[in-house]
């Protein structure tokens, strides 16, 4: 088990993971110089990551709010130890490359156990 806090610093980096492979992948499928563009028409990829990843990193910062909210609320009341953040934390970080490889069922169940990971954080701050 990841304390709160640990999951919340590696909660971060990844989100710097999600940024750099959706721009890695961007470099490699769209127009040379387009990211640093103002990007007000968007060119067509040449392949499914740069859709992928991007998709992904909008989700991860859907899912980024409630994870944050119930975690500083766990910190800040001192109703840390539970799993919730753990399991979070370790769903985000398989859900990228699932989702980039474009495996289907397996990235909305990993989607899925990681909001489970937030009620489980959401349980442990009401009943503790």
């Amino acid at each position: 088990m990841l304390s709160e806090l640990t999951c919340l610093k590696l909660s971060v980096l990844l989100w710097v993971a999600h940024v750099v492979v959706q721009a890695a992948f961007g470099n490699l499928q769209l127009p040379f110089g387009y990211l640093f563009t103002s990007r007000d028409a968007a060119p067509k990829p040449t392949g499914l990551a740069f859709g992928r990843a991007t998709r992904a990193l909008h989700n991860y910062v859907e899912n980024y709010g409630p994870f944050l909210a119930a975690n500083l609320g766990l910190i800040a009341t001192g109703h840390t130890g539970g799993y919730g953040a753990t399991v979070w934390i370790i769903a985000r970080i398989l859900y990228l490359p699932i989702y980039v490889m474009g495996i289907e069922y397996a990235r909305t169940a990993i989607w899925a156990i990681s909001v489970v990971g937030i009620l489980m954080m959401l349980s442990h701050l009401a009943w503790s």
